[in-house]
């Protein structure tokens, strides 16, 4: 625990200046995270990020968290969207198998291609909040770790029973449904100070569904994690894992907030 603590205080003190700070620092550190991240995800099918398989992945990914204020200058550059340039990628890759003669597989790919759509999708969001305001991030932020404490600890003081425990043995409905309680009384002070919402009700209405979108996506980095037999995803972050472990539910909630117009 005290590592734990120790490691989440050296982060933050990282973390939220650049946050603050917006812009390019801030740009450039998401695209270093991100990169980190898919890294970790591809480490746990073997696949180096480092080949030419791995490289092109990472291509991927850096054309999808282009933000949306780059993009125009690097199409007309280019003359290409961003969606030709990742299907242009993804060819590559499938030519890829065929140069190496199958070392690596159609299934390496889609693993390669799913992993930088997942990290980076997310990522771009983080990007795109960022830039519709401060107090969206900090909202963002704010449900998820109110919603991790509420589980943990209602879960470790009500939970009896499981919610998931082919996946994830510790969880339980009681914390499940106690982070999403802690999340909306979290986020409705939040809102006094840092109003986000004018109607209270829809405020609530997305402060649960992102809640539980959060929450499903801790569940499904976890059941990653079982599937490939690693009990953390990286060890960037003593204590805590690696990116993917910290950033899970964060890659599920901010691409919610936007497909629902709370965001932009």
């Amino acid at each position: 625990m005290k590592q734990r603590i120790i490691t989440a205080i050296i982060a933050l003190a990282l973390f939220v200046p650049l946050i603050v700070t917006g812009g390019l620092p801030f740009i450039i550190a998401i695209f270093a995270i991100a990169t980190i991240g898919l890294y970790e995800l591809l480490r746990m099918r073997n696949i180096s990020i480092f080949t030419v398989g791995g490289f092109l992945s990472w291509c991927i990914l850096l054309v999808i968290l282009l933000p949306a204020q780059w993009t125009e200058r690097v199409e007309s550059s280019l003359r290409l969207g961003k969606l030709e340039l990742i299907y242009i990628a993804v060819l590559l890759l499938l030519v890829y198998t065929v140069v190496v003669k199958n070392r690596s597989t159609f299934e390496d790919i889609a693993f390669s291609v799913m992993s930088a759509l997942y990290v980076g999708i997310g990522f771009y969001y983080l990007i795109e909040t960022r830039f519709f305001g401060l107090e969206y991030i900090g909202y963002a932020l704010l449900i998820i770790w109110s919603t991790d404490s509420g589980a943990y600890f209602i879960g470790r003081k009500l939970g009896k029973r499981k919610l998931w425990p082919e996946i994830s043995p510790n969880k339980t409905i009681e914390g499940f449904i106690g982070g999403i309680i802690s999340a909306i009384v979290i986020t409705l002070v939040y809102n006094i100070f840092y109003p986000i919402a004018d109607s209270y009700v829809t405020f609530i209405v997305i402060t649960v569904i992102a809640s539980i979108v959060g929450q499903m996506g801790d569940l499904v980095e976890s059941a990653l994690k079982r599937y490939y037999n690693v009990k953390d995803s990286g060890t960037l972050l003593p204590g805590h894992g690696g990116i993917m472990d910290r950033f899970d539910s964060l890659l599920f909630v901010l691409p919610l907030l936007h497909f629902v117009q709370f965001v932009g």
